[in-house]
C-alpha cells in the first residue's frame, strides 16, 4: 500500500491506539502529527495502517458539552477573562481558536514555534494586555535519556519554562493566570518557573483542546472566587494525570444591572 503526506494512519506496533496525519515522507520513514494528541512523532512505512478521513470522528464536542454555563442574564452581565494563545501548531492552534469562539471566550491566537516564544512575550502582553495567557505546541519526554527531573530530556520543556519566566517577571499570578506546556512536559518545573497550570504530572499526552479547555474555564470562573481547580481539571481528556495547577481566583467579572 502507497502512502502520502497528508494520509491519515495509525502504528501496529502501538495497536493502532492513536490517529495520526503524515506530515513528511522521507524514504521509508513517515513523520506523523496526532490528530486530537499533541504527538508528534515518525514511523517505518511497513508499519502503519491507513484510516479513510470518514472514520475519524472529531471528539471537540464532547468537550463543549461539558461547559455548561447558567448564568442569571435577566438581571446580571458576564465579562469573562480575555485569553492569548500562543500555539506552536497552527492546526491546532485553529481547533482552539474555534472551542473559545463556541463558548464566548474572547481569545487572541498566535501561532510561533516554541523556541521563538520567549523572545515575543513582552510585545505580546504588552499589546493584549490579557488576563490568561496559553504557551503549548508539541513536546515530548525522551525517556532514553534517564531521569524526567532534567529538562534535557525533553523536546521542548526548556522553550515553555523560559517563556513562562519571563512573562512572570512582567506580571505575578494574581495579574496574570499562565497555562503552560504540552505532551508529556515537565510539569514541575514548569509549576515552579511560574505558572498557574502546567502539563503533564504523569507525563502523559494530552489533547490538542486541553489548554483552551483549562483557559476558557478560568476565563468563565468568578474574579471574587475561588476557581474549581478539580472541576476544571476533570474537564480535560485526561483529568489530572494530563494537566495539574495551582488555586486561583477565576477572572470574570460579574456586574448588575444587564
Amino acid at each position: 500500500m502507497s502512502f502520502n503526506i497528508g494520509d491519515y494512519v495509525t502504528r501496529n506496533s502501538y495497536n493502532n491506539d492513536t490517529v495520526f496525519k503524515i506530515i513528511d515522507i522521507d524514504n521509508d520513514i513517515a513523520y506523523l502529527k496526532g490528530v486530537n494528541i499533541r504527538l508528534e512523532a515518525d514511523s517505518n512505512i511497513s508499519d502503519l495502517k491507513k484510516i479513510e478521513e470518514s472514520e475519524i470522528e472529531s471528539d471537540d464536542k464532547s468537550f463543549l458539552d461539558r461547559f455548561d454555563i447558567n448564568l442569571n442574564r435577566d438581571e446580571y452581565f458576564y465579562l469573562p477573562g480575555k485569553v492569548v494563545h500562543i500555539d506552536g501548531d497552527e492546526e491546532y492552534l485553529s481547533r482552539c481558536m474555534d472551542f473559545y469562539n463556541k463558548v464566548h471566550v474572547k481569545a487572541y491566537g498566535i501561532n510561533l514555534k516554541e523556541d521563538l516564544i520567549s523572545d515575543k512575550i513582552q510585545e505580546l502582553l504588552d499589546e493584549y494586555n490579557p488576563d490568561i495567557l496559553v504557551i503549548t505546541g508539541h513536546d515530548a519526554y525522551y525517556k532514553k535519556l534517564g531521569n524526567e527531573s532534567d529538562n534535557n530530556n525533553y523536546k521542548n520543556t526548556k522553550n515553555f519554562i523560559n517563556s513562562v519566566k519571563t512573562a512572570r517577571k512582567l506580571k505575578s499570578h494574581d495579574k496574570l493566570i499562565i497555562i503552560a506546556g504540552a505532551c508529556q512536559s515537565n510539569y514541575e518545573e514548569l509549576i515552579k518557573a511560574g505558572a498557574n497550570f502546567a502539563s503533564s504530572p504523569k507525563r502523559i499526552n494530552i489533547h490538542a483542546l486541553d489548554p483552551a479547555i483549562v483557559a476558557s474555564s478560568v476565563a468563565l470562573s468568578d474574579k471574587n472566587k475561588p476557581i474549581d481547580l478539580i472541576g476544571i481539571l476533570e474537564k480535560t481528556k485526561y483529568g489530572a494525570r494530563g494537566i495539574g495547577g495551582i488555586i486561583t481566583n477565576g477572572c470574570m467579572y460579574v456586574g448588575y444591572p444587564r
